[in-house]
Parts: structure tokens; sequence; C-alpha cells
């Protein structure tokens, strides 16, 4: 949850690298959020529920579509190429810093070491 919740935070950042597990946790609540909402408006008679919910997210699924494409080293536009780009967001990112920014997979990895050794000493 807090993956989706990261996403909607960021929900016109165009810069930077989104990692794998953020793009597809994303994804996968994304999902989740649009099936219920399409029950529960079949259930009221309000199936708009869902088209609104869709157009609320919209930008932010294009922002972390973007930043996963700029994790593998491509540009966001590679997100229009059908195929191609479901590829690429099963690819693993990049290591180290591209032209897009640091690594986040690295980032998040020092981030716990600092917070380990914090909580030790």
């Amino acid at each position: 949850m807090n993956w989706y919740l990261k996403v909607l935070q960021n929900y016109a950042t165009f810069s930077g690298r989104a990692r794998r597990k953020e793009y597809w946790m994303f994804f996968l609540f994304n999902m989740i959020v649009s099936f219920i909402l399409g029950m529960v408006g079949a259930l009221i008679k309000f199936e708009l529920i869902g088209s609104l919910y869709s157009l609320a997210v919209l930008l932010p699924s294009i922002a972390v579509g973007v930043r996963r494409m700029h994790d593998v080293g491509k540009s966001g536009w590679f997100i229009l190429i059908p195929i191609y780009n479901l590829i690429l967001a099963c690819t693993d990112g990049e290591q180290g810093e591209n032209a897009y920014g640091p690594d986040p997979k690295n980032q998040s990895s020092m981030n716990d070491d600092a917070l380990d050794s914090h909580l030790t000493n």
C-alpha cells in the first residue's frame, strides 16, 4: 500500500526513476481499487465512479510509467511503444546512477542500512 501512496504523492513527477516494485505494486493496487469501484458502482447503479477514479489516477499512472522507463535507461517516450514498454517494465533497472538520476534500489538499501546502524547504536 505504501508504494501506491508514494506514486500518488509524486503524481506529476516525471523526473527520476521508479523501481520495478514501485511500478508493479502501484499497478496491482490500481487494479484492485478499479475492480472494487466497478463492483460498488454496479451495485449502487453509479458506474461513473470507476471512470472518475480512472481519470484521477491517469496522470500518476503516466508519471510512474515514465519514471520506470527512466530506470532502465530509456526516454519516457518509450512508454508509447506497446509491447516493448511491457518488456522494459519487467526488466531490472540500470545499476548505479544513469542520466535520469540515482539508482532507487541502492538508495533504499542505503537508507535501510543507515536505519539499522542507527538502531544498533
